[in-house]
């Protein structure tokens, strides 16, 4: 096992998913499995100092999923209310709501925070 550091460089950050890569898919209980941890939290600690991800857009995440599962305007009434709510929303004209982030969650099966403007929390 290589005795692993805080990833300081690209270089560092190569050589850490290489190895994390040629060691990924050993069996659970290998003397590997330890080292592999340790490296998933280097790399993840080095991706988070380094590359910032895309804000995302809430409505382009809603109209994607949508456009994914062939949905309706009206399939979105449940979550959202009345048609013209759902196209008030979906045109940017009305803001979503705690509510509707937590029922988008429950129904595209991803985070609440997607579907919420930047800094508010849940």
């Amino acid at each position: 096992m290589n005795h692993w550091a805080v990833l300081k460089t690209e270089e560092d950050y190569n050589l850490a998913t290489n190895r994390l890569m040629d060691i990924f898919y050993l069996p659970t209980g290998t003397p590997e499995t330890q080292e592999l941890e340790l490296l998933i939290l280097l790399v993840k600690d080095y991706d988070e100092r380094h590359y910032a991800l895309p804000t995302l857009n809430p409505l382009e995440v809603i109209k994607l999923k949508k456009d994914e599962r062939g949905l309706k305007v009206k399939d979105l009434e449940p979550i959202i209310g009345s048609k013209g709510h759902v196209s008030a929303i979906l045109s940017g004209k009305e803001e979503l709501t705690l509510k509707m982030a937590r029922k988008f969650r429950a129904y595209f099966n991803l985070p609440a925070e997607v579907f919420l403007p930047s800094g508010v929390e849940l």
